[in-house]
């Protein structure tokens, strides 16, 4: 069945860098676009970024763009998130999902990986 594991999440330094990392399994991978999501504590779940299935289109969050870079590489099922320039802001838990047209696999979120910006 569908499984996306998120990765790469720690604690860094304002200014700093991470790459996040989703695996995915339990669909085709290459026929979906995917998306990034994250969570802060007592926030609502928030859009970050979306990639096409093919790489050909990315969308980004007004608060990311510019800063974070979504990319996929389809023969590894693999999705990434590259962060720089990162804010005490983007403190989260990030979530990876998978859909195509109006079929997304919000029933299917994975434990997530916490992101910590902080000095």
């Amino acid at each position: 069945q569908v499984q996306l594991v998120e990765s790469g999440g720690g604690l860094v330094q304002p200014g700093g860098s991470l790459r996040l990392s989703c695996a995915a399994s339990g669909f085709t991978f290459s026929n979906y676009a995917m998306s990034w999501y994250r969570q802060a504590p007592g926030k609502e779940r928030e859009l970050v970024a979306t990639i096409n299935s093919n790489s050909a289109r990315t969308n980004y969050a007004d608060s990311v763009k510019g800063r974070f870079t979504n990319s996929r590489d389809n023969a590894k099922n693999r999705v990434y998130l590259q962060m720089s320039t990162l804010k005490p802001d983007d403190t989260a838990v990030y979530y990876c999902n998978a859909g195509e047209g109006r079929l997304w696999f919000h029933d299917y979120w994975g434990q997530g990986t916490q992101v910590t910006v902080s000095s």
